[in-house]
């Protein structure tokens, strides 16, 4: 542990005795086996029978905020659709609603999310609940489906702009969103109403043992380079807020567009921007609409997202899957609907690729009783008030089983394998008091200085089955900028434990530092004779730091 060796250097320093005093209550409280060991463990992230299913579409929680443009559902809508989902060997369901539905009629919206973790319960099913958006809102398109009217009040967001992500007015409203600066009438922030508002449904589901987790935002808009790390933010917000009150899985999504040859540069570097600061317990959902390997395309998109989970240590989700063919309509590729199929024969190289980088879940879409006219995109119909599958539940069912049998069982295997260890609270304010004892840390000091060594000794000890966060890692000696290389590492861009210190220092990183900071590196490096990502990190923010602590 590099705190140690740092405490066993410094026994040279003046003030040997609060050093020793230090080393003391450090051992006494960090040598307990159970402490970090049990708080780091990722779980077994990849190694383990995934979640397979479906993604759900709802009834009322589906609604637009104005208007019907909705058909009733079939009677015991939800309650006959997760016993057939059940029934066909499947485990798991996303279950996808909307925030504008939710302002129309909490009540109404509450009791159908209510009903949907009842279910669950009853057939043993596993439940991801999706806050969905689909071309932003029905504010800025008819068709729409997402952020509630109250958030459009300002004049500049033009009704019926357009949501897509090419639409002018979808980009203004995404640009100010990811600024923070999206507000109601009131002039309150929409960040926190919308945390807010999912803290709601995590209190109406969570102490259900159906509830697997919630998925924060499905496909956010991403307009230019300077939004990654802008969204990044924003899902470590809304996670430090759900954290407060779940210890469920928390899945945050891939962007769209998901043009490779876009100007926004989605790139594995990029798309880790994204991740929320705090990685435990945490799901990254993408959409697989194809075969991966089954052309150029496919596999580079596919094989994205596998070097993004290689740089982050997060566990894929693909929270929906499909086969489509896309093609151009004015510039713009867009589904093609005839041309769209799925044989067994497609579904099965699908979910094979899928088990073969060991997927954290998969979710097909679609579950609804209402029609699409995508045929494929149909698992089920509604005659006459009565659910009736059509030839791709078939598929899915056979195809599940096939690839990795029977996925129904109510065993408890998948409910832990992205499980959030339990934190030994009480060892950690033994070591606060005893700190604090020593007169040389105030309450606040105390608290932040053990909240850093467990977390450093969390980074150290963490595990993850094929997905070490060291493989195809930028290499700190080529950035040019050290805010850039700090920001990266805080995002896991760059997760490297040890760096050799003389070829940092060659670095103009390193060389664009001022001298204040070039000396605490050069001291953090001295001590253990290699760099700590995190070391840079606090070099940045405070070129005192490890004198402050230590000496």
């Amino acid at each position: 542990m590099r705190l140690f060796i740092v405490i066993a250097l410094s026994l040279a320093n003046t003030r040997i005795f609060f050093v020793i005093v230090l080393a003391f209550v450090l051992a006494a409280v960090l040598t307990s086996s159970t402490w970090l060991g049990s708080y780091a463990s990722k779980g077994d992230l990849t190694g383990r029978q995934p979640i397979n299913g479906v993604a759900m579409k709802g009834a009322f929680v589906n609604m637009k905020q104005h208007g019907e443009h909705w058909t009733s559902a079939p009677q015991n809508y939800i309650e006959d659709s997760l016993r057939m989902i059940s029934g066909a060997g499947l485990n798991h369901v996303r279950f996808v609603f909307y925030w504008e539905a939710y302002e129309r009629d909490p009540d109404a919206f509450i009791k159908e999310i209510q009903s949907v973790a009842t279910a669950g319960d009853k057939y043993g099913l596993k439940i991801i609940y999706d806050n969905h958006q689909w071309h932003t809102s029905s504010w800025l398109e008819e068709r729409g489906t997402g952020f509630p009217w109250s958030l459009f009040q300002d004049s500049k967001y033009s009704k019926g702009g357009g949501g897509n992500t090419q639409d002018k007015a979808a980009q203004i409203f995404w640009k100010d969103w990811w600024n923070r600066s999206v507000k109601d009438k009131q002039g309150n922030d929409g960040w926190t109403l919308m945390a807010e508002y999912l803290k709601k449904i995590v209190l109406a589901v969570d102490n259900h043992s159906s509830t697997l987790g919630y998925e924060i935002l499905s496909e956010p808009h991403v307009d230019n380079t300077h939004q990654w790390s802008k969204i990044g933010k924003f899902n470590s917000f809304i996670t430090s807020e759900l954290r407060n009150i779940t210890s469920k899985t928390i899945v945050y999504s891939m962007n769209v567009p998901v043009d490779l040859n876009s100007h926004i540069k989605i790139l594995p570097k990029n798309l880790a921007k994204m991740a929320p600061s705090s990685k435990e317990n945490i799901a990254f959902k993408i959409s697989v609409y194809g075969i991966p390997g089954g052309d150029g395309y496919q596999e580079k998109r596919f094989d994205m997202f596998l070097k993004t989970r290689d740089l982050t240590g997060i566990p894929l989700y693909i929270g929906e899957w499909n086969n489509v063919v896309r093609t151009k309509e004015g510039g713009v590729s867009k589904l093609n609907p005839d041309l769209s199929e799925l044989t067994k024969t497609d579904a099965k190289k699908i979910l094979g690729a899928l088990k073969k980088e060991k997927v954290w879940g998969t979710a097909f879409w679609r579950w609804d009783y209402q029609p699409v006219v995508t045929d494929n995109f149909n698992l089920v119909s509604d005659k006459s008030g009565k659910l009736v599958p059509t030839k791709y539940f078939g598929i899915l069912k056979d195809t599940v089983k096939k690839v990795y049998g029977s996925s129904g069982s109510t065993s408890t295997d998948f409910t832990t394998s992205v499980g959030r260890s339990s934190i030994d609270h009480g060892q950690q304010t033994n070591l606060i008091n005893e700190l604090v004892k020593t007169g040389k840390f105030t309450e606040a000091e105390a608290k932040q200085f053990a909240s850093t060594i467990m977390q450093d000794d969390a980074d150290d000890t963490s595990i993850s089955n094929d997905t070490e966060s060291t493989n195809n890692q930028t290499n700190p000696e080529e950035y040019e900028n050290l805010k850039e290389l700090v920001d990266d590492i805080k995002n896991k861009v760059v997760d490297i434990e040890e760096i050799p210190l003389k070829p940092f220092q060659d670095s103009d990183a390193y060389k664009g530092a001022d001298q204040e900071t070039q000396d605490c590196i050069d001291l953090a490096g001295k001590i253990g004779q290699n760099l700590g990502d995190q070391e840079i990190v606090h070099c940045s923010e405070d070129a005192n730091y490890f004198e402050n602590k230590l000496f």
